[in-house]
């Protein structure tokens, strides 16, 4: 590839990571439908994903934190949503290839 690629490329995926602050669900699967990059694609995949996974746990937590059982696991979920796509946004920007936990397992 050449430069203006790579470079396209690394603010396509900081535009995926950055997503869940503006657009969650939606830039993800426009990226993943509309962009020819392998790597975009997968990002896209993953940050989807992550999004609809820590919001099924936040809602579970939500609804044990009722019981104060499951606030601590509402703080650490929620602080997760927020830090996780901080660090992929450094971490695209950086362009380093960085894959989102949990969900990196099944891809």
């Amino acid at each position: 590839m050449n430069d203006k690629n790579v470079e396209s490329t690394k603010w396509l995926k900081v535009i995926v990571h950055a997503s869940p602050f503006f657009a969650p669900y939606l830039i993800p699967v426009l990226f993943y439908l509309f962009v020819d990059d392998a790597s975009v694609k997968k990002i896209s995949i993953q940050a989807l994903l992550f999004q609809i996974l820590m919001g099924v746990l936040i809602f579970i937590s939500a609804i044990f934190s009722a019981l104060l059982i499951g606030l601590p696991f509402l703080v650490v979920f929620v602080a997760m949503t927020v830090i996780v796509p901080i660090v992929g946004i450094v971490k695209a920007i950086q362009d380093d290839n960085w894959e989102y936990p949990i969900i990196k397992k099944f891809f």
